[in-house]
């Protein structure tokens, strides 16, 4: 039998390393030597959302460039004009975050799939994956109907879980003094360690040996 290694994936749906680091994810996440669980962060909801202005705008896309070389992700025109070039909407993670909550609760092992699609409504169709009705779209897409109502109608049981889920991979940031997302936490109960975001962006050979190490 093989051997199963446990993996914690800490991210923010709003990060675009995190986005940068989808397709080594995916490659994880197919492994069935891998079990990977999704841990939001919120690191940019609540107290870290913050307005889209020009600077801050000019900054991100100025790093997302350095994504795209880094990685071959897109960063399409759309993105940049209709969502990085949108004043009335703040840079905050909360409602995506929810949206993949909702799947957690209603078909968790669908929960990755959710993310790319909400990762590539952003980035490359130039959606508002901060909108509600965007998210309840992108979700009733795929056929999360289920998630897609109770995110409509911002279940009550849904937004508990998002609270945990936080808390949760919070701790987990203030345990390894991880600084940001993304980051792979390797383990189970008190045998766990972090390897850096690093990691996802170099060779896949090497990430796997660093995974399995023990």
């Amino acid at each position: 039998m093989t051997d199963i290694t446990h993996i914690t994936y800490l991210f923010d749906p709003l990060c675009g390393w995190c986005y940068g680091a989808s397709a080594t994810l995916e490659k994880l996440v197919a492994r069935p030597d891998l079990d990977i669980r999704l841990a939001p962060t919120g690191l940019f909801a609540g107290t870290g959302a913050r307005p889209m202005d020009d600077g801050f705008a000019a900054y991100a896309w100025t790093n997302d460039q350095r994504i795209s070389r880094m990685t071959g992700q897109p960063f399409s025109e759309d993105y940049l004009r209709k969502v990085l070039g949108d004043r009335t909407r703040l840079f905050d993670s909360c409602l995506p975050t929810l949206a993949l909550t909702a799947v957690a609760l209603n078909a968790p092992h669908r929960e990755f799939q959710a993310l790319k699609a909400i990762q590539n409504a952003r980035y490359v169709e130039g959606r508002d994956i901060t909108d509600l009705a965007v998210l309840v779209r992108i979700l009733r897409g795929l056929e999360l109907n289920d998630a897609a109502d109770q995110l409509a109608n911002l279940d009550p049981r849904v937004i508990a879980a998002y609270q945990t889920r936080l808390d949760a991979a919070r701790q987990e940031m203030r345990r390894f003094s991880a600084s940001g997302v993304p980051a792979l936490v390797v383990g189970t109960d008190d045998n766990r360690r972090i390897v850096q975001a690093s990691a996802l962006f170099g060779s896949m050979d090497m990430l796997i040996a660093g995974l399995k190490a023990a």
